[in-house]
């Protein structure tokens, strides 16, 4: 995938992001207008509605990194050990930051 491609990718799936991450984070129910018997829905509500927004963010700020990596050309090299992301890899996911084997290495030490 070429660069362009990528970054029209990258700059509509921040877009996206963008709009979730408004609605997620916009003004929720207030807990006091509900009844006592919402009381345990509310609080999964608010728990499922906090997880996905962390998710959303978390995927921004890598979405965001990649387009620094694009204007600073290093877009498509591994952040930790300097090698080629694959093609295959970025064209799954434009935002990647590594190559296979290190983002393996990365996910075992959690």
């Amino acid at each position: 995938m070429d660069n362009a491609t990528a970054r029209k990718r990258l700059e509509n799936t921040l877009a996206e992001l963008d709009r979730s991450i408004g609605v997620l984070g916009g003004d929720p129910q207030a807990v006091w207008d509900r009844s006592g018997a919402d009381a345990g829905s509310t609080l999964t509500d608010t728990d499922r509605n906090r997880a996905m927004l962390d998710v959303a963010m978390r995927q921004r700020r890598s979405v965001l990194a990649a387009l620094q990596r694009m204007d600073d050309g290093s877009y498509g090299l591994c952040t930790d050990c300097g090698g080629s992301v694959p093609a295959g890899r970025l064209e799954a996911r434009p935002e990647a930051a590594r190559c296979v084997q290190c983002q393996s290495k990365r996910e075992r030490r959690r």
